[in-house]
């Protein structure tokens, strides 16, 4: 069997050009200029592959400066568990996670937050969702409509992160993720990751885009690999010191 590249692109094609024209999008950049006019920061979270979204949001050139990226390995990092943690095959799936992540992240108030889940079922993003919300801090999810509708909670309430969020951004993954079938079973070619990082690009610019039209000046990173990235971005930065962290 040969598969055929342009079949998956004919599948991501239809996805990018109708995601834009979500209004959830202008809804979740409306809490985040909420957010940073007052002051916060964007927290945001993805386990496994969702994290490369994450970082999307978190850091990155043409990117909001008051975001901070949260992970599975900050309960080693800031939490002082065993590094042979992070090799539980189950870690994602453990509620009490969520706590060790929270409670060593540097939250404020004003904070909103943003969780990125295909499935949405796993224990330490509904718990991280639980709790987020329990603490008065909005909430946009970026999850898959279809896969998350499809299987069962992992987390004891039985909820799913699309249940807690103030926004849910669908990436329209399909179940499974994987769109070219293979004949043995199963399917290659993951769409998630590639619309999710759409939908945190589209949010961003939008974001730019409302704090520009409200007359403010956007914290936004120029690329560190260009000759004056760095005295920008560490003058930006120092405006949120103590609250984001880069690097690990």
């Amino acid at each position: 069997m040969t598969l055929n590249l342009e079949d998956y692109v004919a599948h991501l094609a239809p996805l990018v050009q109708d995601i834009p024209k979500d209004p959830e999008i202008s809804r979740a950049a409306t809490l985040f200029t909420a957010a940073i006019s007052k002051g916060g920061v964007i927290q945001a979270f993805g386990s496994g592959h969702s994290e490369a979204v994450a970082m999307e949001i978190a850091g990155r050139a043409g990117g909001l400066v008051p975001t901070n990226r949260l992970a599975l390995r900050d309960i080693v990092l800031y939490g002082g568990a065993p590094r042979d943690q992070l090799d539980r095959y189950d870690l994602e799936r453990d509620p009490a996670v969520a706590h060790t992540i929270l409670d060593h992240a540097p939250v404020h108030d004003e904070d909103l937050f943003v969780i990125i889940s295909n499935s949405g079922v796993n224990g330490v993003v509904v718990e991280l969702a639980t709790l987020v919300k329990q603490r008065g801090h909005d909430l946009v999810a970026i999850t898959s409509r279809a896969h998350g509708d499809r299987v069962t909670s992992r987390h004891p309430s039985g909820r799913k992160l699309s249940d807690l969020a103030d926004v849910v951004l669908d990436n329209r993954a399909p179940y499974g993720d994987a769109v070219l079938p293979l004949p043995g079973g199963g399917a290659t070619g993951a769409v998630s990751t590639i619309t999710s990082a759409l939908l945190a690009q589209l949010v961003v610019t939008a974001t730019v885009g409302n704090l520009l039209e409200a007359g403010q000046v956007p914290p936004v990173y120029l690329s560190a690999n260009v000759p004056e990235g760095d005295a920008h971005n560490l003058k930006l930065e120092a405006l949120y010191a103590g609250r984001i962290r880069r690097g690990a």
